[in-house]
């Protein structure tokens, strides 16, 4: 009794980021569905299963369904095809939520990691109101890279329990690996598989309809759509009450009882990116190409189109980009 009394009372203490309260090999829940490791984020078991992964709807299904998406948007959507069966052979621990800015703020104090958009002096993007889009060659929606934006300063105010930006896909795998060696266990990010696996949360059949997230994602709604005019058109039809990140938690979680699958940041996914990957997928565990030039993210953002916003929608960077945008959900592998 006296142990699971210090036990709890430790949790309670991390998740509060508090220091010297580091349990190695503390047990998770008496149910096995909970593990909350030692900067106090939550892991959640996900069951092996099989699923559908990919779209199954037609471009036609889609347009009806997304009626403001330009058609050539859906016209890029075919990475996403042929859907196909999948199975996860094994159970895994998923990220309740996106790491947030105190717990990465935790690992950088304890491990002496330098983010890639400090080492490298570049810097990362941010939310300037005075920035014009128009101005820039690409017509991105941030300004940089500039050395004043990184994960400390995304341009707009957050709090330590909102979900870290500007980290690179390097970034993730440095944490990835000092939580394996802290507390020896594997900590990886998921597989593209994976991640849409839980993501989908057993929901089968057609897509939901964008009005089918209001109170469940953060995403480009009305809100966001005020400081973004031009794009106003492309906006969900609600309020979700955050004009750019919430604090993670904020919405009603999925099936797996993850929250923020879709929505507040994207999220870096182990595998290479390649267009014709699902024609040659492998039924079982698929792990990605063996090779590519950019790894896939997944989720959408507080930023991101009702068309985007989608369990199987595949996006893609380089390893060392850093957005405002993008941040980092983890899996622990199951013993």
């Amino acid at each position: 009794m006296q142990r699971a009394a210090t036990w709890a009372i430790c949790t309670a203490a991390l998740a509060l980021l508090a220091p010297g309260c580091a349990v190695r090999n503390a047990p998770p829940d008496t149910a096995g569905t909970r593990w909350t490791n030692t900067l106090g984020m939550v892991f959640v078991r996900i069951p092996a299963g099989t699923f559908r992964m990919g779209t199954a709807a037609s471009t036609e299904e889609l347009q009806a369904l997304y009626p403001r998406a330009e058609p050539r948007r859906l016209r890029e959507l075919e990475d996403e095809r042929p859907a196909h069966a999948v199975r996860i052979t094994r159970p895994f621990y998923l990220g309740q939520h996106e790491v947030t800015v105190g717990q990465f703020r935790a690992f950088l104090q304890r491990s002496g990691h330098v983010p890639e958009s400090i080492a490298d002096g570049t810097g990362g993007y941010g939310w300037n109101p005075a920035y014009d889009p128009a101005t820039t060659a690409r017509g991105d929606a941030f300004e940089g890279r500039d050395p004043r934006y990184s994960w400390r300063n995304p341009g707009f105010a957050q709090g330590e329990d909102h979900p870290v930006v500007n980290v690179t896909w390097n970034d993730a795998q440095a944490l990835a690996r000092w939580l394996s060696r802290t507390e020896g266990r594997r900590y990886r990010l998921p597989t593209e598989a994976e991640w849409e696996y839980a993501c989908r949360a057993g929901q089968q059949g057609a897509e939901p309809p964008p009005a089918a997230l209001q109170g469940q994602a953060n995403v480009f709604d009305r809100d966001t759509a005020v400081h973004w005019p031009k794009w106003a058109s492309q906006a969900f039809p609600f309020r979700d009450g955050h004009a750019f990140t919430a604090p993670v938690g904020s919405h009603t979680p999925n099936a797996f009882g993850l929250h923020d699958m879709l929505g507040n940041v994207w999220e870096w996914t182990a595998d290479w990116h390649a267009d014709d990957y699902y024609a040659h997928s492998p039924a079982e565990d698929p792990q990605g190409p063996a090779e590519g030039e950019v790894k896939v993210r997944r989720g959408g953002s507080w930023h991101t189109w009702p068309l985007y916003a989608r369990c199987g929608f595949r996006n893609w960077n380089t390893l060392e980009t850093r957005y405002t945008l993008v941040g980092i959900r983890l899996v622990l592998q199951a013993p």
